[in-house]
């Protein structure tokens, strides 16, 4: 078990967490979400000794061991990989060292002999002699194939060190196991390898992660941190946000009903409190109100925009027909003779790990690039509106929000335009920001509200879920699953890809592509091949 006891943080004025006290037993795994910028990695910091607190303190269970998943990529490059796994034991590790000390003595004393015994017998307690066959089980199971454990950990890519470090987290069965993130980096292989050992995890796991379906997958609770306060759910994230809704939706149905009794109670005092023959009864009802007391309805640090693509007009038969479009930049094949017909039900998702060529793809569909070779045409019924990975240009200017989204609308009024700035979170003088100064979760709501403004009826997203929190990504996943028109989808969230389309692209690393009519799941399902191929990474900020 894990606690923290009356823990307070203070960062300059603001207190981060304030009062918190919070027990983590053995058998769960802990999801912590929260808004961004409620600190869910820096509870974790503090959990796991990295951070000091304000006051309160952390206590484990006497004998426990806790292990993290750290997050500098370089900090063991001059350890071999199968060293850099079994050192996330510390203790286990020493023990190895120095018995291989021991055995290396030319002149091995008596005082070696007892020493070395006392080494084996605590060696073989915490299962020493299975380390290493452990600590290859872990490595296989991520991905990093036998070969690569006898390399120095200079020798791998970034993306092999991700492995090898969650693989050292996990090593030695640790008590309590805090991962941040873990599924960053990982092919979806290695995530489904890992939420099949959380699962079967019998100890501690306390989890921050943006990927709602990992954390719908392994979790047996949620830790909501919602202003400086951290509230225990029973069951995963789905269970947590309708039964959260649920109890604010029960709140505030008692209270209407409370404050009608309190409106007939004062309606009786005021008509009969003069009238001696009902006095009486005028004083059990000023009783009866006294009593009643109306629930505090906390506000939330948590708000959801409110995401809904209209399309003016209804989209025909053709939609979009991609004849063997090719185009190679800096001397890569990106696209390679890419050839697809949408149809006016479509919703497709562009998924694998050649994100360069998704963008290219885009930005030869919506006109800003053109391909080497083959064409493309929309039907004459169909109107765009393009989500932009990359927004820099756009938001390099000196105007303001207003100003920006009213030169998109096609109405002109500010009022009007508010309206949709208003259902993104921007409200009252947010409208008259700049919109150089603004964060990268406020650059992607405002693009959203340029494409609800637009009225398209045919959408396409390059990963905009980057930069944003789990609240505003639940709000835009139910405006695409609403959407009546055509989507084109690039998208990091699985769940997205999962409940909103209805067919599959996969771009291959040789600019070719795989073309199925499918939900993700039945996809990775059909082919390992593609659940290797694909790797999920997070860009969302925290803190």
């Amino acid at each position: 078990m894990i606690a923290a006891n009356n823990v307070t943080l203070r960062l300059g004025k603001r207190a981060l967490f304030e009062d918190v006290n919070i027990k983590f037993t053995p058998g769960n795994c802990y999801g912590i979400i929260g808004a961004n910028g409620a600190g869910k990695s820096t509870f974790l910091k503090i959990l796991s000794g990295q951070l000091e607190t304000t006051s309160g303190d952390v206590t484990m269970s006497p004998g426990e061991r806790l292990s993290f998943l750290e997050q500098d990529q370089n900090k063991y490059d001059s350890l071999v990989v199968l060293d850099a796994v079994i050192q996330g034991n510390a203790r286990l590790y020493e023990i190895m060292k120095e018995k291989e000390a021991l055995y290396a003595k030319e002149d091995f004393s008596d005082e070696d002999g007892i020493r070395a015994s006392e080494l084996e017998t605590e060696f073989a307690g915490m299962d020493g002699w299975e380390a290493e066959s452990s600590a290859e089980t872990l490595l296989n199971g991520l991905g990093i194939e036998t070969e690569l454990h006898s390399c120095l950990m200079s020798e791998l890519t970034g993306a092999q060190k991700v492995k090898v470090l969650l693989a050292r987290a996990l090593f030695g069965n640790p008590d309590v196991l805090l991962l941040d993130e873990p599924t960053n980096h990982l092919d979806l292989d290695a995530i489904n390898w890992l939420e099949e050992f959380l699962i079967d995890f019998d100890n501690t796991v306390i989890v921050v992660s943006h990927d709602r379906y990992f954390l719908n997958r392994v979790c047996t609770a949620i830790a909501d941190i919602d202003y400086g306060k951290i509230t225990l759910y029973a069951g995963n994230y789905d269970f947590w946000y309708e039964s959260s809704q649920l109890m604010i939706r029960q709140m505030k149905e008692a209270n209407k009903k409370k404050e009608e009794k309190i409106k007939e109670l004062k309606e009786f005092i005021s008509r009969f409190s003069a009238n001696a023959s009902k006095s009486r009864q005028a004083t059990s009802r000023k009783k009866a109100l006294e009593k009643i007391e109306l629930e505090e309805i906390k506000p939330s640090s948590r708000k959801y925009p409110y995401i809904d693509f209209r399309p003016d007009r209804e989209i025909g038969n053709e939609v979009l027909t991609v004849d063997n479009i090719s185009k190679t930049i800096d001397g890569v094949q990106v696209l390679k003779n890419v050839s697809f017909v949408m149809g006016h039900d479509d919703k497709i998702a562009f998924i694998g790990s050649q994100e360069r060529a998704k963008t290219v793809l885009f930005e030869i569909l919506t006109g800003r690039m053109e391909p080497d070779e083959g064409s493309y045409k929309w039907g004459v019924t169909t109107s765009q509106a393009y989500f932009e990975k990359d927004n820099n240009e756009e938001f390099a200017s000196d105007l303001t929000i207003t100003e920006w989204l009213t030169g998109y609308s096609p109405v002109k009024d500010m009022t009007y335009v508010r309206g949709f700035l208003g259902r993104m979170l921007f409200a009252g003088d947010d409208g008259v920001k700049k919109l150089r100064v603004l964060s990268g979760g406020e650059k992607v709501r405002c693009q959203l509200s340029r494409m609800m403004i637009s009225g398209a009826n045919c959408l396409i997203f390059d990963e905009p879920t980057n930069h944003l929190d789990m609240e505003s990504i639940s709000a835009l996943n139910d405006g695409m699953i609403k959407f009546p028109g055509v989507e084109l989808i690039a998208c990091r969230d699985h769940q997205i890809i999962q409940t909103t389309c209805n067919r599959m692209i996969e771009i291959l690393p040789d600019g070719t592509i795989i073309d199925k009519v499918s939900t993700y799941d039945d996809y990775l399902a059909a082919d390992a091949g593609a659940r290797k191929r694909t790797v999920y990474v997070s860009e969302n900020t925290d803190d």
